[in-house]
């Protein structure tokens, strides 16, 4: 269980909750810590708890039968993700990775439920949460198959800065270009070269280790 203060600083939705839900949701989560490569879990686990990311970044992917790869997200602090698992009550259809040190804050499924029944805060929530997620998803389909490095990269940071996802973000992203790569599935210096590109055009301003997204809706609408 953690504190209610640190439940706020990781969780922005819990101002949404009354003071019981809030109650609730606190005693139902606990915190984990992973080492940069570890598997969280992997496609077909078990793992019975909603996730928010405390501080790091994971990879959400998977590989095909015909043994191609592909990311579906990148998950940064402050995001929180896996609900669709826990409302199917099923195996993860993906495998989720730290792409470096990750504190991870897990809610387990009777509490997320609880909530779900009883709290209007938390439905508000989520229905925004689910539709800004399948909002991604029908765009990784189109850009998968459409669109060049530049662009891919482009939408890739631009949902990082979503303001639905991640209210709290600000315009600063601390993020290599190696884990742009992972993300994008790019090689560290395709990823390089379309960051490159994404600056001179003025979307974006990169910084040691950190990028600034100049203009957050153009990241998310390059290429179009």
């Amino acid at each position: 269980m953690i504190t209610a203060e640190h439940f706020l600083s990781v969780a922005f939705w819990a101002g949404e909750l009354a003071p019981e839900a809030f109650e609730r949701a606190r005693r139902g989560i606990v915190e984990r810590s992973f080492a940069k490569g570890a598997y969280l879990w992997h496609r077909g686990d078990r793992f019975d708890h909603w996730t928010g990311v405390a501080d790091g970044l994971v990879k959400v992917a998977t590989v095909s039968k015909t043994g191609k790869a592909m990311t579906f997200a990148g998950i940064r602090t402050g995001g929180w993700f896996g609900e669709g698992s826990i409302l199917k009550d099923e195996p993860r259809q993906y495998d989720v990775v730290a792409l470096r040190d990750t504190r991870l804050v897990m809610m387990n499924r009777a509490t997320f439920v609880w909530l779900l029944d009883h709290s209007v805060g938390f439905n508000r929530f989520l229905v925004r949460q689910l539709n800004e997620r399948l909002g991604q998803f029908m765009a990784l389909v189109e850009y998968d198959r459409t669109l060049d490095a530049p662009a891919r990269l482009a939408r890739t940071l631009g949902w990082l800065f979503d303001p639905v996802l991640y209210p709290r973000a600000g315009s600063v992203l601390e993020i290599t270009q190696e884990e742009l790569g992972l993300l994008c599935g790019l090689s560290r210096q395709s990823a390089n070269e379309a960051v490159k590109v994404l600056e001179r055009k003025g979307i974006l301003r990169v910084e040691h280790g950190a990028i600034t997204a100049l203009d957050p809706l153009r990241l998310q609408r390059f290429g179009e």
